[in-house]
């Protein structure tokens, strides 16, 4: 079946289309196209919105995880500077006698990745999370201080 008759050109479309398409086991194994748990992974990490600020002295970043455990949160800097806000979102345990009746809260992990511009203090950076919501303040580098032209004394002979 080709979505694109449908007018879906979406990359997560075609790899849907391309898993519907193999026949045998054997053709799965070989497939390069991605697992349905990295599409659904891909979605969710897609799906964490962030609000991104800039202030005269600082960048940050503030991310809504309710539910989310602080232990269950990790915020890093790869490479020279790229900041990774990345964790997991639990299922509660199952109750006793309980069932869904609709499931729409998202679980599952969640990454985003911003790189930083030159400017940021990579040394301060600070992660507070608060009622739900996780904030991320990257300090700001000072600018240098602009250079004084060097008098020098004339001397009289």
């Amino acid at each position: 079946m080709d979505l694109r008759v449908f007018g879906i050109n979406d990359p997560i479309f075609s790899a849907m289309e391309h898993l519907m398409d193999i026949d045998a086991p054997e053709e799965a194994e070989k497939s390069t196209a991605p697992s349905r748990r990295y599409v659904r992974d891909a979605k969710a990490m897609a799906a964490t919105p962030v609000d991104v600020k800039e202030y005269p002295k600082s960048y940050v970043f503030v991310v809504d995880m309710p539910g989310v455990k602080s232990g269950d949160i990790t915020v890093q800097v790869e490479g020279d500077n790229v900041l990774v806000i990345s964790g997991e979102r639990k299922r509660e345990e199952k109750e006793e006698g309980v069932k869904y009746v609709r499931m729409e809260r998202r679980v599952g992990k969640f990454m985003r990745k911003f790189t930083l511009p030159e400017n940021a203090n990579l040394e301060a950076i600070n992660a507070e999370c608060r009622d739900g919501v996780l904030t991320v303040t990257v300090e700001k580098v000072p600018p240098p201080e602009p250079k004084k032209p060097k008098v020098i004394e004339v001397k009289v002979a």
